[in-house]
């Protein structure tokens, strides 16, 4: 039996290298697994491209439909973010650092989810509470993972223990020095030079269901808003035409690293409520600043549902 070991959809660099991390942990442990991921490799975002040709890491196998197959998630747990027919597959493991989401089973599995700000976090723990050692290509995606998804230990998502993480992943990877790592992240990114607006919104974007509504969030994280200034109208077309597709709201988190705060691109059926979700005022009826705003897991999302009464 073959477990496919998949992230969720428009992956990011934590669910790829998951996928590939926790795969190489099952094999380790004498079962049968398969990294697996919701994209192709052309159609993989740069970030994840740059970390998987520095590690010298070989990109899961592309897998958009798991029915009838035995399945582990990495890095989420909301149907909505599953390749399509997850509720035909057998789901035996869910390895994240999200909320709970409403993917269920039949029997009980193996669930581990903790508060901490990246799932490579998560399996490094794992790692060690299996007794197997993390292999240096994996440690360096691990790795990246964690620097990415804490924005260089700048979210309110960082913990001491993804600190932790990253001091042994980084000797374990041999890099000595992870701000560099973390800019040449970034650098990939952030660019945005001939990419169509749309793409850049599904760039790192997740849907959710807010008590029966469909709200979808992006984000693009960049050096300087200034990088965007020329694609803003279409940027905000892009999320028009996302949300015309069925959506109440579209948000595109636009957030500046240097300044830690975020412009908030706003396309919605409840304008008010967007407001009120974030106590602050839409400019020009599009967009807000929210100073501080770095995270959709921990400043996006949880504000959102309890505007949505979830």
């Amino acid at each position: 039996m073959t477990i496919f070991v998949t992230g969720h959809s428009n992956p990011d660099t934590d669910s790829v290298t998951a996928a590939i991390g926790l795969a190489a942990l099952l094999n380790a442990q004498g079962k049968d697994a398969k990294a697996c991921m919701q994209s192709s490799l052309e159609n993989l975002n740069p970030e994840s491209t740059v970390v998987l040709e520095r590690f010298g890491l070989t990109a899961p196998e592309e897998m958009m439909d798991v029915a009838g197959k035995t399945v582990a998630l990495v890095d989420f747990s909301d149907i909505g973010q599953a390749p399509a027919n997850i509720t035909d597959a057998e789901v035996v493991t869910i390895v994240d650092h999200h909320k709970v989401g409403d993917v269920t089973t039949n029997q009980p599995i193996l669930v581990r989810v903790e508060p901490v700000g990246c799932t490579g976090t998560v399996l490094n723990k794992m790692y060690k509470d299996a007794g197997v050692a993390v292999p240096k290509d994996v440690a360096g995606g691990m790795l990246s993972a964690i620097l990415s998804d804490t924005v260089n230990f700048k979210s309110p998502t960082c913990t001491d223990d993804d600190k932790a993480a990253v001091a042994e992943l980084k000797v374990t990877a041999g890099v000595e020095d992870t701000d560099s790592l973390f800019m040449e992240m970034l650098k990939a990114k952030s660019s945005v030079d001939g990419v169509p607006a749309k793409d850049l919104l599904f760039r790192d974007y997740k849907d959710f269901d807010m008590n029966g509504k469909k709200v979808g969030v992006g984000q693009l994280e960049l050096a300087t808003l200034d990088q965007v200034a020329a694609i803003r109208d279409d940027l905000l077309a892009a999320a028009q035409e996302v949300k015309a597709d069925g959506r109440h709201t579209v948000l595109l988190m636009l957030t500046d690293v240097v300044k830690e705060g975020t412009d908030l691109v706003v396309v919605s059926d409840d304008e008010a409520l967007i407001e009120g979700a974030f106590g602050a005022k839409l400019d020009g009826g599009t967009s807000m600043w929210v100073d501080g705003m770095m995270s959709r897991k921990k400043q996006v999302v949880p504000d959102l549902q309890k505007a949505f009464g979830c």
